[in-house]
C-alpha cells in the first residue's frame, strides 16, 4: 500500500480524501448530468494546486465524454462544433500556460472565483444574446478553453452558450458530444506540451477514475425523475457554497 501512495506522490490522507471527493463528484454527475469537474475542483483545490489537479481531472472527464458518446453525434451542427473546438484549442493553450506560471495559491483562488461566477450566472439563467452568432460561438470556444486551462470548468461556459442559442435539443446534444470529444483531445495535447500530463498525473487520474465512475453509476441508479427540476439548482447552489468556503479558507 505504501508503494501505491509513493507512486501517486500522495499521502494516505490525501489519497483517501481525493477518492471520496471524486466519488461524490461522480455521484453529482450521475444525478444531474453535469458539474463533475466543478464539484471536484471546489474541494480538491484545498489538497492540490490546479496545475496538478487539471491533468488528473482530464481522465474522469474523458470517461464522462465517452459515456455521452453512446447517444452518438448524428445530426450534430459540425460548423458550430468546429468553431467551438478551434476556439477552445487556442484558449486552453493560453489558460494552461497561465496556470503553469501562476503562484499555486493565487491559481487556486482564480479557479474558485471563476467557478463561483459561472455557477451564479447559470443559477440566474443569464442569457448572453451576443453569443447567438458565429462570432459569439468563436468567443465562447476561446473563453471555454481559457477557463478549462485555468480551472477545468470550460463546460460551464458552454452551458451559458446553450442558454443563448435556439437549437433543437437533439442537435445541441450531438453538437456538444462532438465538441467535448475533440476538445478533450486538444486539451490532452496541450497538457503534454506544458508537461503537466506526466506519469504521476496520469497515474493519479486513473486512480480517481475508479471511484468517480462508481459514483456516476450509483448516481444514475438513485436518480429520481420527479425531482429532476430541482437537481440543477440545488447542485449550483451547493457549488457556490463549497467554492466560497474553499476561497475563504484559501484567503485566510
Amino acid at each position: 500500500m505504501d508503494n501505491l501512495w509513493s507512486l501517486l506522490s500522495l499521502t494516505l490522507a490525501q489519497g483517501i480524501a481525493l477518492s471520496a471527493i471524486f466519488f461524490a463528484a461522480g455521484l453529482v454527475k450521475g444525478f444531474t448530468g453535469f458539474a463533475l469537474s466543478a464539484f471536484s475542483l471546489a474541494l480538491a483545490v484545498l489538497i492540490l494546486p490546479p496545475v496538478e489537479l487539471l491533468p488528473m481531472m482530464w481522465w474522469p472527464e474523458l470517461g464522462a465524454s465517452l459515456l455521452m458518446m453512446r447517444g452518438g453525434w448524428d445530426g450534430a451542427n459540425i460548423k458550430v462544433a468546429a468553431i467551438l473546438t478551434l476556439g477552445s484549442m487556442t484558449g486552453v493553450f493560453v489558460g494552461l500556460g497561465l496556470t503553469t506560471r501562476l503562484d499555486p495559491k493565487l491559481s487556486a483562488q482564480i479557479a474558485l472565483v471563476i467557478l463561483i461566477t459561472l455557477a451564479i450566472l447559470q443559477l440566474a439563467k443569464v442569457r448572453l444574446r451576443a453569443l447567438d452568432s458565429t462570432t459569439g460561438t468563436g468567443a465562447t470556444g476561446v473563453v471555454a478553453g481559457i477557463v478549462t486551462g485555468l480551472a477545468g470548468v470550460g463546460g460551464m461556459v458552454v452551458a451559458l452558450y446553450i442558454l443563448a442559442r435556439e437549437m433543437e435539443p437533439k442537435v445541441m446534444r450531438a453538437t456538444l458530444v462532438t465538441f467535448l470529444f475533440f476538445g478533450s483531445f486538444t486539451s490532452f495535447l496541450t497538457h503534454l506540451y506544458y508537461g503537466t500530463m506526466n506519469s504521476t498525473s496520469a497515474t493519479r487520474g486513473i486512480f480517481i477514475l475508479i471511484p468517480c465512475l462508481l459514483g456516476v453509476f450509483l448516481g444514475q441508479k438513485l436518480f429520481t425523475p420527479k425531482l429532476q427540476p430541482y437537481y440543477r439548482s440545488v447542485c449550483l447552489t451547493l457549488l457556490i457554497g463549497l467554492g466560497a468556503l474553499s476561497l475563504l479558507r484559501s484567503i485566510i
